[in-house]
């Protein structure tokens, strides 16, 4: 069985120790779960009128925010908060008009190799409603550590 610790830059942000990255902030950002052992990550967003489009919905840019959003999390989270992760790639299929309010999003781990992870994501509204799904290749970067 896996143990979090609860340490380190992202622990301190989540639990009100230190801000959040302004990422976050803007889209409302609230861890509600993890499963380390499964890869599995839950996180609340709260979308605001600002990230409306002339129709009326959520532009998409932040529905992929969210989910870019929620995968690299469950990656940090299953590997105890010594990998973080750099997006390759992400493909998303937007299913239904997200309105403003609560979206939940949840990851989970396709696979994790020694320098690329697979992640699949999906958005909800408060009533079940699937908005959007997506799949991730993001590189592994050891926390601490530069990309380039």
């Amino acid at each position: 069985m896996l143990t979090v610790t609860r340490e380190g830059p992202f622990w301190d942000a989540v639990e009100g120790r230190a801000p959040l990255p302004p990422a976050a902030v803007t889209l409302g950002w609230e861890l509600v779960a993890i499963d380390p052992e499964e890869g599995t990550i839950e996180v609340a967003f709260t979308a605001g009128g600002a990230f409306l489009n002339p129709a009326g919905v959520v532009q998409g840019g932040f529905l992929a925010a969210m989910l870019d959003d929620t995968m690299g999390p469950a990656v940090f989270m299953k590997t105890e908060g010594r990998l973080y992760t750099a997006t390759i790639s992400m493909n998303i299929n937007f299913l239904a008009p997200a309105k403003v309010g609560p979206i939940i999003a949840e990851a989970t781990i396709v696979q994790l190799g020694k320098t690329v992870a697979f992640i699949e994501g999906k958005l909800m509204d408060e009533t079940g409603c699937l908005l959007a799904t997506a799949t991730a290749n993001a590189r592994l970067v050891e926390t601490g550590k530069a990309i380039g």
